[in-house]
C-alpha cells in the first residue's frame, strides 16, 4: 500500500456519481478503492481505482464487506457513498464503520429526516422554508381525495428512491396535467413504492432549475459552496441533468446554507431549487444528503475544490485555497443523455441547431468521457449501440409480422370472395 495520502473508498463506483468522484480524487494522486454493486455497469470499467470490489450496496452486506476489507489500510480512509441507499446504510451502521473509516455525515436522525421527503417537507413548512404544497398517498382512496385538493399540473414521485421504483423506471417523477391522468399514473406506479407523493408543479423550464453543492465541517460551518443550474435534462421535464452550467444565484446559496445550518449539518450537501417563472420566487425541490451528485464535478471543473475540501477537512490537512466560485461559465455534460434530450427538444421545435451549437460552446466537464480513462465511455457507447440495434430489429420484426398478417388477411378475403 502507498504510504503518502490516506485512501478514499468510493461506494457505488458503478454509478456516474461514483465514477466522477473517483476520478477527482485520483487526479489529485489520492489512492481510491471502489465498491460496485454491478461490475458490468459501464462506470465500473474505470481504471482510476487501485481495486474495485463487488458488494451488494443496497443491503447490509455492504457493511460486512467494508469491515472485511478494512485491514487493507494503514490508516482510516475516507468513506464516500454515492447513492441514497448506501448513504442510509453507512449512516445506520456508523458505530461499526467509524472504527475503520472516516465518515462525513450529520446525526442519524438528521439523515433520516432530510432523506425522507414527507419528514423533510414537514420540517421545511415548520421552519418557513420555501416548498411547494404536497400530499402523501398510501392507497387509491387517498389518491382520489388528493385529486380534489391539488392544482394541476402536478407531479407524482416516491418520497425516497426505493429500489423497487428504480427497477421499474428511470424517471424521478411523473408530471400529470389532469385528474384523469393523475389517477392513471397513480395506478401505473402504485406498486413501486409503499407511499407516493403528489406535489404541485412550479412553473418553469429546465433553465429554472438550480442547485447548491456544499460541504459543512463538524462544527456546522460551510467551508465551500458552488451554484449551478440546468440547461437540459433527460428524461425531459422531470429527469436528471444532461447539460448544466455554473451560475451566480445568491438567493439559492443563502436558502440552502441556511437550511443546513438549522439542522447542525455536517458533510456533503446538495439542494435543488426551482425558480417560479411567473413570480421569480425560488422553491426547494429536494435535498440530497451525505454524497456527491451528478453536478458535484462541475465545481471541481470550475476551479472550486468541493470534494477535496471534504477530504482535507476529514484528514486534518490544510484546506485548499480554491473554495470561492469565480463564475467562469464552466459546463457539465452527460453526452449520451444530452444528445437524447436535444433530439427531444429539436423534434418539439424548441431547440434549433444554432441554439444547440451555442449551448455546446465553452469549457466542459464530461460526466463519462475522459481521455485519461476511456473505458467507461467506450462501454457506454457499446451499450447504447446494442440497445439501438435491438430497438431497430424489434421494429423491423414487428413491421414484418404486420405485413405477413396483412398478406394472410388479404388471402383469406380472396378465398371467401372467390371460392
Amino acid at each position: 500500500m502507498k504510504k503518502n495520502l490516506p485512501y478514499v473508498v468510493v461506494i457505488d463506483i458503478d454509478h456516474i456519481n461514483g465514477l466522477q468522484t473517483a476520478r477527482i480524487f485520483a487526479e489529485r494522486k489520492i489512492p481510491v478503492i471502489g465498491i460496485a454493486g454491478n461490475l458490468k455497469n459501464y462506470p465500473a470499467r474505470t481504471r482510476v481505482c487501485e481495486k474495485i470490489i463487488q458488494a451488494n450496496t443496497k443491503s447490509n452486506e455492504l457493511t460486512d464487506k467494508l469491515i472485511s476489507i478494512a485491514g487493507m489500510f494503514n490508516e482510516k480512509p475516507l468513506l464516500v457513498p454515492s447513492q441514497d441507499n448506501s448513504v442510509l446504510i453507512v449512516s445506520r451502521n456508523r458505530k461499526k464503520l467509524e472504527q475503520y473509516y472516516k465518515i462525513a455525515l450529520p446525526a442519524e436522525d438528521t439523515v433520516e429526516m432530510l432523506m425522507d421527503k414527507p419528514s423533510f417537507y414537514k420540517f421545511a413548512i415548520n421552519e418557513n422554508l420555501p416548498v411547494a404544497k404536497y400530499y402523501l398517498i398510501k392507497n387509491r382512496v387517498e389518491a382520489e381525495e388528493a385529486v380534489n385538493k391539488l392544482n394541476f399540473p402536478c407531479i407524482i414521485k416516491p418520497p425516497m428512491r426505493y429500489p423497487s421504483w428504480e427497477e421499474n423506471t428511470n424517471i424521478k417523477a411523473y408530471k400529470v396535467h389532469s385528474p384523469k391522468e393523475f389517477i392513471k399514473t397513480y395506478d401505473l406506479c402504485a406498486d413501486w413504492a409503499e407511499v407516493l407523493m403528489a406535489q404541485e408543479w412550479i412553473e418553469g423550464t429546465d433553465v429554472d432549475l438550480y442547485s447548491c453543492n456544499c460541504y459543512f465541517n463538524n462544527n456546522n460551518e460551510p467551508l465551500v459552496s458552488f451554484i449551478a443550474k440546468k440547461l437540459r435534462q433527460y428524461p425531459p421535464v422531470t429527469g436528471n441533468t444532461s447539460l448544466g452550467i455554473e451560475c451566480r444565484a445568491d438567493e439559492v446559496r443563502d436558502i440552502s446554507l441556511d437550511m443546513f445550518k438549522r439542522v447542525n449539518y455536517h458533510g456533503m450537501g446538495y439542494v435543488e431549487m426551482k425558480r417560479d417563472s411567473r413570480t421569480g420566487k425560488y422553491y426547494i425541490i429536494e435535498p440530497n444528503i451525505g454524497r456527491p451528485t451528478g453536478r458535484s464535478a462541475i465545481a471541481e471543473a470550475g476551479g472550486v475544490e468541493l470534494l477535496y475540501t471534504m477530504y482535507c477537512d476529514k484528514m486534518d490537512l490544510p484546506l485548499p485555497e480554491k473554495r470561492e466560485q469565480e463564475y467562469t461559465g464552466v459546463k457539465w455534460i452527460h453526452l449520451r443523455a444530452d444528445l437524447m434530450s436535444s433530439y427531444y427538444y429539436w423534434k418539439k421545435g424548441e431547440l434549433t441547431f444554432k441554439d444547440w451549437m451555442e449551448s455546446m460552446r465553452g469549457k466542459k466537464y464530461y460526466a463519462v468521457l475522459s481521455i485519461k480513462d476511456l473505458h467507461p465511455f467506450i462501454s457506454e457507447v457499446g451499450i447504447a449501440i446494442r440497445v439501438s440495434l435491438g430497438t431497430l430489429i424489434s421494429k423491423i420484426s414487428g413491421r414484418e409480422k404486420r405485413l405477413r398478417l396483412k398478406s394472410l388477411t388479404k388471402k383469406k378475403n380472396l378465398v371467401k370472395i372467390n371460392p
